[in-house]
């Protein structure tokens, strides 16, 4: 379960920043990605489940991370904000998409950079061994 739980936390980091560099090299593609967010009930379970698989991944390898307590109040964010979302007709969650995601196409190099750096700390975090 340990290995298990750590490679599914760096490919969720090497997702993050390869989707950085993404939203660096091919903007356009890339906004276009972000708009599909919730725009159909499979995307949106889609992603909840994602989600909910990389904040239980977190939460299984957290005490084998450095600064563990962190990183489970941050799995447990990620595992309550998605099971709410699953529980909540999809149609809410589609309104608020349609109104984030156009804030983050507009900083998309923000989001790029918060990605990037999510991504680095999730993966260093994973790859330095504590103690």
């Amino acid at each position: 379960m340990h290995f298990l739980s750590g490679l599914i936390i760096l490919l969720v980091a090497a997702w993050l920043i390869g989707f950085a560099w993404w939203c660096v090299a091919r903007p356009t593609s890339a906004a276009h990605f972000l708009h599909r967010f919730a725009s159909t009930r499979r995307a949106h379970y889609t992603e909840q489940i994602l989600r909910l698989v990389t904040g239980m991944a977190i939460v299984a390898h957290a005490q084998a991370m450095r600064y563990p307590e962190l990183f489970q109040t941050f799995a447990w964010i990620l595992i309550i904000t998605s099971a709410t979302l699953m529980l909540l007709p999809w149609s809410l969650h589609q309104r608020f998409a349609q109104w984030v995601i156009p804030q983050a196409v507009r900083f998309l190099r923000l989001y790029a950079l918060v990605s990037f750096v999510l991504g680095a700390i999730l993966a260093w975090a994973v790859i330095t061994p504590v103690g």
